[in-house]
C-alpha cells in the first residue's frame, strides 16, 4: 500500500485518481480548497491552498500527483506552486506526477509542440501556462526528483468523461491517435494508468501521453 497525496482531488483529474487509488486499497490523501460534493471512503481530505497544506501532507508520502487547473487565483500561479510541490516530493523522495495537457505533445517526433501551433483563444493561456509547468520540469527540476509529466488524449475531461474499460495506450511526447484518427481516454481509464505507474514505476523524468 502507498500513501499518494493528489493535488486537486476534488477535481475531475484528481477525483477520478482518488476514487481508482482509493479502491486498490492505498493511502489516499486529497488536497483542494473546497469539500468534496461526493466524500470517497477511506480518502483523507485537507482542505485548503496547495501551499499552505503541502508542506504537512507530502513529508511521509510515496507518490504525489499534481493535478491543479490553471483557473482562477490560481492562473498565473501554476509555475509557482509546481515548483513548490517538486521541491517538497523531491525532499521526501517520493515520485512526482504532474498532469499537463495534450497541447504539450508533439504531432510527430522532432516536431513542434501542438502550444507552439495555432490554439484557440480560449485555450491558448492554460495551453502556454501548462507547458510551463512542463519546462520548470525539464529545465529547473531538482537533480532528486523522480517525476513524469503525463499528458491526456486530446478528447478528454467532463464534457467527454466515457466509462472505464481498463485499456489504455502509453506513448512518449508524440500524441497517440486511433485507426480513425481520434485521440481520446476517459477520465477513469486516465485514472488507471496514473496510479499504474504509481504501482509500477515504469518512467522517470520523462514525459508521457495516456490514449487509447
Amino acid at each position: 500500500m502507498a500513501t499518494i497525496v493528489v493535488f486537486g482531488g476534488t477535481g475531475y483529474t484528481g477525483g477520478n485518481v482518488i476514487r481508482e487509488a482509493a479502491s486498490r486499497g492505498h493511502r489516499v490523501i486529497s488536497v483542494s480548497r473546497s469539500e468534496p460534493e461526493t466524500p470517497v471512503e477511506g480518502v483523507q481530505y485537507e482542505i485548503g491552498s496547495a501551499e499552505e497544506v503541502a508542506p504537512r501532507v507530502i513529508p511521509g508520502a510515496d507518490a504525489v500527483v499534481a493535478a491543479l487547473s490553471p483557473r482562477g487565483d490560481m492562473a498565473g500561479r501554476l509555475v509557482q506552486v509546481y515548483g513548490t510541490l517538486a521541491r517538497l516530493s523531491a525532499e521526501a523522495g517520493a515520485r512526482y506526477l504532474q498532469i499537463g495537457g495534450f497541447s504539450s505533445l508533439r504531432p510527430a517526433p522532432d516536431a513542434p509542440r501542438f502550444v507552439e501551433g495555432e490554439i484557440a483563444d480560449e485555450y491558448r493561456e492554460e495551453a502556454l501556462e501548462g507547458e510551463a509547468t512542463r519546462a520548470l520540469l525539464v529545465d529547473d527540476a531538482p537533480e532528486q526528483l523522480d517525476w513524469v509529466f503525463v499528458s491526456p488524449a486530446g478528447t478528454y475531461g467532463a464534457w467527454a468523461a466515457g466509462e472505464r474499460t481498463g485499456t489504455y495506450r502509453v506513448g512518449g511526447d508524440v500524441a497517440l491517435f486511433d485507426p480513425e484518427g481520434g485521440s481520446n481516454i476517459s477520465g477513469a481509464d486516465f485514472a488507471v494508468a496514473l496510479v499504474d505507474e504509481i504501482e509500477t514505476a515504469g518512467h522517470h523524468r520523462e514525459h508521457i501521453g495516456v490514449a487509447y
